[in-house]
């Protein structure tokens, strides 16, 4: 808990040791290095002076000479057990504190700076005080700037609740209305985009379902692969099939719409995924949207479910029309398409073929993938930079196209595979051996769904999936009849014209796609918004009920605006107060480095030193022979001993002059030294030991005042 108050750089540090114990091991200083290790917050405070070894003092402490702290220490003295049990007072004990320090031969020279003049809270308060001030004044600035950029923060979400009215009747119906509209406009700059506002950390919104449109929609039609051996099967059984028991002289037309119409049905399930992915953005975008109407629970689920029903209600209407364009485009094979190669470039196309490889391959994909086979590569995997083209797999160390030692041939299966450490991996199998004692590769991808993408590469290069040896077999039995020349050209004449109108399919749906959800189903959306989401509001609850805050949206309102205000009258304080003030300088910095020995470390024993100031009224207990003349000399006129022995004469010579160095050794006589009077309470008479036989009692005119 301690540590919780301290640690904020705007306090101040008071570390309270008793003056009885190794200052060097003091907790409270210790706690305090470490939350201001440069001394700038810590005051240094003494307790227990008077129960310090008789003796001893804490002068050098008191003086910063000793263990020194950047802003010094302040010494006090506090009522002990028995004047407590005694009923003593706090004026009595703030009289015998004043009294001692006062009396005291080490800090009477310091008594304005402890618990004196008056009192020791008095001497710690206008210490503590004055610092606090000159602190206060240092940190002003800093705070102001704090202040105002938390005022500023606070101005944009304070915004909404200046013009709050609870006790306005029109409060709700407006607040309905208002919100409604907000609603409505989010949406559509989310759909269609807009310049404020705009997230920079992820797509969302109109750019997600750009994307699903134009690339991911081609992309799961590309998935779409056929089988290059089924389709080639398909088509020489459709051939025979129509032929029966004759002997066919000519290609039937009937063969190629039986084979374009089973593959103009594989395109409903790319269009139906597309249409679950764009209704999925949709609902995102609308549940973004009703984000704002928090604090109003009741009308945010009523939103967000009439809005969520229509868009169900569009997602059936939808796929009904997409699922119409393919039926339409299965009810009639129009062979008369401009971009339709016909047959007799059908025909053509198997002659252009051997002329076109003499052409450069045409690059199909690059990108990085990574060589898992052990064996291949020493050390492990690696990752290359690989070259797709119509006719060879190239890989490179880096992305520099540079005429690699190491590549394939064109042919090949493609065979996906899990990776034995969870990553998507692909094994390409081809006919001759790629090293000397493997026939494959494996090859690794970050993703699923680039795993997905280089296979559709690799189907545009011309490598198709492998089959199982038992499905390979079959075929290869199966197919012992399509060895027939004349079945062969009329196989491949109408594969290239399933290619080309399949072609003219693919590239129509993609274009209406788009057109159609957009149309059907977001534009729609935004209509239903603007127009008829704030009837079914009114119909479906009270108002009332839809415009109840919550009770965490209230207490957060109120919460924010008390703290708005209050900013605003702590910065009207801090403008105030006057900065021009001339303040204390702080202290220049210190040797600290004691503070950072451990805790094995001791400070110096305290300071041994005879008291050179007699406590006033009061003479020293002797033992042995009387004493000399006062350590201190006395003016000139003023009372002086009368009798002396010489013995006692050189022993006050030699403490007097033992007493010119401050911090020097005590000398080795017979002196018991004074000890501190016992605080005396005012009204008590107080009672004198009786003189020295053979010797006055020294009183001096000045110190009976102190006494009372």
């Amino acid at each position: 808990m301690i540590l919780q108050f301290i640690s904020r750089e705007s306090s101040l540090i008071l570390a309270v040791t008793p003056a009885n114990m190794d200052l060097a091991n003091s907790d409270a200083l210790k706690m305090a290095k470490e939350v201001d290790p440069q001394g700038l917050r810590t005051i240094g405070v003494i307790t227990k002076l008077d129960l310090m070894d008789e003796g001893t003092d804490a002068r050098d402490v008191l003086e910063n000479k000793l263990l020194p702290l950047r802003r010094g220490y302040i010494g006090v003295v506090n009522r002990s057990q028995k004047d407590i049990d005694g009923k003593k007072d706090i004026r009595a004990a703030l009289a015998a504190e004043r009294k001692f320090f006062l009396s005291h031969p080490a800090y009477r020279h310091m008594a304005d700076r402890m618990g004196t003049p008056t009192s020791r809270s008095v001497a710690v308060t206008s210490v503590v005080s004055q610092q606090l001030t000159n602190h206060i004044r240092e940190t002003l600035p800093s705070l102001r700037s704090k202040l105002q950029s938390q005022l500023l923060s606070l101005e944009k979400e304070v915004e909404e609740y200046k013009n709050f009215r609870p006790d306005d009747p029109t409060r709700k119906t407006k607040a309905l209305l208002q919100m409604v509209q907000q609603f409505g406009v989010d949406f559509e700059k989310r759909i269609e985009g807009s310049g404020d506002q705009v997230d920079t950390l992820e797509l969302s919104g109109g750019a997600r379902i750009n994307r699903i449109f134009h690339e991911r929609f081609p992309f799961e039609l590309v998935k779409m692969e056929f089988d290059e051996k089924d389709l080639r099967r398909e088509i020489s059984y459709a051939i025979k099939n129509i032929h029966g028991v004759r002997t066919g002289l000519f290609t039937p037309d009937l063969a190629f719409e039986a084979i374009v119409k089973k593959q103009v049905v594989k395109l409903k399930e790319p269009c139906l995924k597309c249409v679950d992915l764009v209704i999925q953005e949709l609902i995102n975008t609308v549940r973004q949207c009703t984000s704002k109407l928090g604090s109003y629970p009741r009308l945010r689920e009523e939103t967000e479910r009439i809005v969520t029903t229509h868009i169900r209600e569009r997602e059936g209407k939808t796929k009904d029309q997409i699922l119409l364009l393919i039926d339409i485009e299965l009810s009639y094979i129009n062979t008369n398409h401009e971009d339709f190669i016909g047959f007799a470039n059908a025909q053509q196309r198997n002659t252009q073929a051997n002329k076109k490889r003499a052409i450069p391959n045409q690059v199909i994909r690059r990108g990085w993938l990574t060589i898992n086979n052990i064996s291949i590569m020493k050390g492990g995997s690696k990752e290359y930079w690989f070259v797709l083209t119509a006719e060879s797999l190239s890989w490179y160390k880096d992305e520099e196209v540079r005429a690699g030692k190491e590549g394939f041939g064109e042919g090949g299966m493609l065979r996906g595979r899990a990776d034995p450490m969870g990553s998507p991996a692909a094994c390409l199998f081809w006919g001759r051996n790629v090293y000397k004692d493997l026939r494959q590769i494996e090859l690794a991808c970050d993703s699923q769904e680039d795993v997905d993408s280089w296979k559709a590469s690799f189907l545009r290069a011309g490598v198709y999936p492998e089959k199982d040896q038992t499905e390979a077999e079959d075929g290869a039995q199966e197919n012992t009849f399509s060895m027939d020349p004349q079945l062969e050209r009329q196989v491949e004449t109408i594969r290239n014209l399933v290619d080309s109108y399949v072609g003219i399919i693919n590239k129509s749906i993609r274009d209406l796609m788009p057109k159609t959800i957009m149309h059907l189903m977001i534009n729609n959306t935004k209509d239903f918004i603007h127009s008829e989401l704030l009837a079914y509001l009114y119909s479906s609850a009270d108002q009332s009920s839809l415009m109840e805050e919550s009770a965490e949206q209230a207490q957060r309102r109120d919460e924010m605006l008390r703290m708005y205000h209050a900013l605003k009258e702590a910065l009207n304080i801090i403008g105030d107060i006057s900065t021009s003030t001339v303040s204390t300088p702080v202290p220049p910095p210190v040797d600290d480095t004691w503070l950072q020995s451990g805790a094995g470390a001791h400070s110096p024993p305290p300071q041994r030193r005879p008291s050179s100031i007699l406590p006033p009224g009061r003479p020293p207990a002797v033992r042995g022979p009387t004493p000399g003349p006062p350590l201190i000399p006395i003016p000139a006129g003023g009372p002086s001993s009368s009798s002396s022995s010489s013995s006692s004469s050189s022993s006050s010579a030699l403490l007097f002059a033992a007493n010119n160095d401050p911090f020097s050794a005590p000398p080795q006589i017979p002196l018991r030294p004074a000890r501190i009077p016992p605080g005396i309470p005012p009204g008590v008479p107080s009672r004198r030991p009786p003189a020295a036989p053979n010797r006055p009692t020294i009183i001096r005119s000045a110190e009976p005042s102190l006494l009372n």
